[in-house]
């Protein structure tokens, strides 16, 4: 009887809660969502849905957006970068962190110079006249690299920049 064997299954596999399954959707929001939206994807209520989106919200996770009479939800870009950064400040000492920030420009003048273009969308464009099609892979590959990296600049940056004002902040006192 196979209502058994997956009943049986069901109650030795660890679940999620409606909770854990609202948080794990909503911080992976890019775009912003209704509590409806999250309440489909999640399979629970809106009510539930929202409860459990405006507690992300208080706890600057999300951020709620009014728009067009609805309110949206999506991940708060400045705190996740926040998080970001000091997860880089602790994973991760200066000398590391001047040697990624170095590496990463250096592959940026390098693309610059091979391919005589000062960033991905005009690496982009060359595509148009690029006939072998491993070429223009290898292109469109190199161009979101160096966009992620582009990206990633900043935050690396302020890890490297904040450094000695964050370790010592984060230095737990005996």
């Amino acid at each position: 009887m196979p209502n058994e064997t997956d009943a049986d299954e069901e109650q030795n596999t660890p679940s999620m809660t409606r909770g854990e399954r609202i948080r794990a959707a909503a911080r992976t929001l890019r775009t912003p969502r209704t509590a409806s939206w999250v309440a489909e994807e999640t399979e629970t209520t809106t009510k539930t849905a929202q409860k459990y989106l405006e507690q992300l919200v208080e706890d600057n996770v999300l951020q709620k957006i009014e728009r067009g009479g609805q309110t949206l939800y999506c991940v708060d870009q400045l705190m996740a970068t926040y998080r970001e950064v000091a997860a880089l400040q602790r994973e991760h000492d200066r000398e590391e962190l001047a040697d990624t920030l170095e590496s990463m420009q250096a592959r940026i003048a390098e693309w610059e110079t091979a391919y005589d273009v000062e960033s991905p969308s005009e690496l982009l464009a060359t595509l148009a006249d690029i006939d072998n099609p491993d070429e223009a892979d290898s292109r469109r590959e190199i161009a979101s690299e160096w966009e992620h990296l582009t990206d990633r600049l900043p935050v690396v940056k302020a890890a490297l920049k904040e450094y000695d004002w964050a370790t010592d902040r984060d230095a737990i006192l005996a």
